[in-house]
């Protein structure tokens, strides 16, 4: 049955991508609202490896100016009905495998794309003069020679393709899904979760008073922070020193230094922090397990403020220790 979503206005229908050209159109048409202003999206189809070695065309790049690093992703678009599990993983593994025998050729691939689109120049202009980089060269130069990220876009995510990535690849893999609908009349509506938007709003700045905390750098993170109901939070955080199914950005995962609880009610506040020995998968559910180099420390509470501007956690969050222990409130975390 096709998926539907009603409205005052009539019913949306789910409708399907022709095909992936199809898919990378709407990429593009889209690609303010799915990266923001501060990301460069490519769409360049050019060989990357050695030649007589292992070469592939990737669907495009996107380029992260976010923090104050520039972090650079191969982005591979496809559909579902394409047997994912199996496609993409080999697709990334080759494209991991081409890039780094070869980072020149990438290089110089992005430096032609750059020069070809006025947006993406000035973005990268920018970014080179607020972070003190040389020149465009020299931008590149610092991404390419970064560790290997994919950015897979998908009209849906399979059940098991998050747990195939997580146990069939040693490099982050981030996930982005684009859904199309269409009401009668054929006009198109898209739904997606903007690329890493839970990190970036983890990262605004919180106020302590009329006193404006310093905004976050996507490089300055090195905690989470989950929400634990009080069996759990006894039996696993505190028996087990440990906490597993839980969901965390291929991007963010080697950053993680620190796991703090939210006690939710009538606690409601965050209680303890814990290191970080490892994050390993969980099963094969397409979550990890945290586990602590040593038991947890209570800490003093640090409370969800009554009707304040942070509401109570439902899902992880981002953060810094540092941040973490210079706050009195959640409204003062983020």
């Amino acid at each position: 049955m096709a998926d539907v979503i009603w409205t005052p206005q009539g019913k949306l229908t789910h409708t399907n991508y022709d095909n992936e050209e199809d898919l990378e159109k709407t990429i593009s048409l889209l690609q303010t609202e799915l990266f923001g202003s501060q990301r460069v999206y490519l769409n360049a189809k050019k060989k990357i490896g050695v030649k007589g070695g292992i070469q592939n065309i990737p669907d495009g790049y996107l380029i992260d100016l976010t923090g104050s690093k520039p972090r650079l992703y191969v982005v591979e678009s496809e559909l579902a009905s394409h047997d994912p599990l199996r496609h993409i993983v080999v697709q990334l593994m080759q494209f991991a495998h081409s890039f780094t025998a070869d980072r020149r050729i990438v290089k110089n691939i992005l430096f032609d794309e750059v020069q070809k689109s006025q947006t993406a120049r000035e973005r990268c202009e920018k970014f080179i003069q607020m972070r003190n980089y040389r020149n465009l060269d020299h931008l590149l130069d610092t991404m390419v020679n970064e560790d290997f990220s994919a950015l897979v876009i998908i009209d849906e995510i399979p059940d098991l393709l998050e747990m195939v990535l997580i146990g069939g690849l040693k490099f982050a893999v981030e996930l982005l899904q684009i859904s199309r609908y269409s009401n009668e009349a054929g006009v198109r509506y898209y739904r997606f979760e903007p690329f890493l938007a839970d990190v970036i709003e983890d990262l605004t700045a919180p106020t302590r008073g009329n006193e404006l905390i310093q905004v976050l750098d996507v490089e300055d993170v090195d905690t989470i922070v989950v929400p634990a109901q009080a069996d759990g939070f006894r039996e696993t955080f505190l028996g087990e020193n440990r906490w597993h199914a839980i969901r965390i950005h291929g991007t963010m995962r080697p950053q993680i230094k620190y796991i703090a609880a939210y006690q939710v009610r009538p606690i409601s506040a965050i209680t303890h922090i814990a290191s970080v020995s490892s994050i390993e998968p969980w099963g094969d559910t397409g979550k990890f397990v945290v586990n602590f180099s040593e038991p947890a420390r209570e800490i003093t509470p640090i409370e969800l403020v009554p009707k304040g501007r942070v509401k109570a956690l439902q899902n992880i969050r981002y953060t810094t220790l540092k941040r973490l222990e210079a706050a009195k409130t959640l409204d003062e975390v983020w």
